[in-house]
C-alpha cells in the first residue's frame, strides 16, 4: 500500500483516468503474460509507456488484397511449454506507420489484434515487425496502457490473463 501512495500522485500528475474515489487502480508490472485471441496464443508482453502504439513480433509478412482492401498475413512463433509453436494470422490493414530508426525510415502495417491481459480483453492496433532480436514478442503501448492502470517498474508478472468467453475455449 505504501508503494501505492507513491505511484498514484504520480499517475495523476501524468494525466492518468481518473477514478472513483471507492476504486484502486490495478497495478501491472512492466511485463505481463498475456493470450493473443481468439487463437489463444501465450505471449509474453513488455508494457512501454515509451512506445505510443502496440508493436507484435510478425515474421513472413505478406501483403494482399481481400476484397479491394489491403491485408496482411504474417506468422508469430513463440515458445510453449520448451517447444516452438508458430501460429499464422491474417488481419485488415488499418493504416500504415512511418517509423524512423538508425537504418532509415520503413513502414510497417498497423493491424488491429485482441489480447488478454489479466481479466479483461483489449483490443488494440499493432504494428508488425521483426521482434526477434527483442526479448519480448509484445510491446503494449501508451494507447492500451491508458485503458490499463498503473505500471510499477519494479514488479512482473502480476497477473495471468484469464478472459472470459472466446479467451478459453
Amino acid at each position: 500500500m505504501h508503494r501505492l501512495l507513491k505511484i498514484l500522485p504520480l499517475a495523476a500528475l501524468l494525466g492518468a483516468p481518473s477514478l472513483p474515489a471507492s476504486a484502486e487502480p490495478r497495478i501491472y508490472g512492466w511485463v505481463e503474460n498475456g493470450l493473443l485471441l481468439p487463437e489463444n496464443l501465450p505471449v509474453k508482453a513488455k508494457l512501454d509507456t515509451g512506445a505510443q502504439t502496440s508493436s507484435l513480433d510478425a515474421k513472413d509478412l505478406r501483403r494482399f488484397e481481400r476484397d479491394g482492401e489491403p491485408w496482411v498475413r504474417f506468422t508469430v512463433e513463440v515458445k510453449e511449454q520448451g517447444k516452438n509453436r508458430r501460429v499464422t494470422f491474417e488481419r485488415k490493414v488499418v493504416r500504415d506507420v512511418k517509423v524512423r530508426g538508425a537504418g532509415g525510415a520503413e513502414r510497417r502495417p498497423v493491424v488491429l489484434m485482441s489480447i488478454c491481459i489479466g481479466e479483461r480483453r483489449y483490443d488494440e492496433q499493432f504494428s508488425l515487425n521483426n521482434r526477434s532480436k527483442m526479448i519480448y514478442p509484445v510491446l503494449i503501448g501508451r494507447r492500451t496502457l491508458e485503458q490499463m492502470g498503473v505500471v510499477d517498474v519494479s514488479r512482473t508478472y502480476t497477473v495471468q490473463p484469464s478472459c472470459a468467453g472466446d479467451a478459453l475455449r
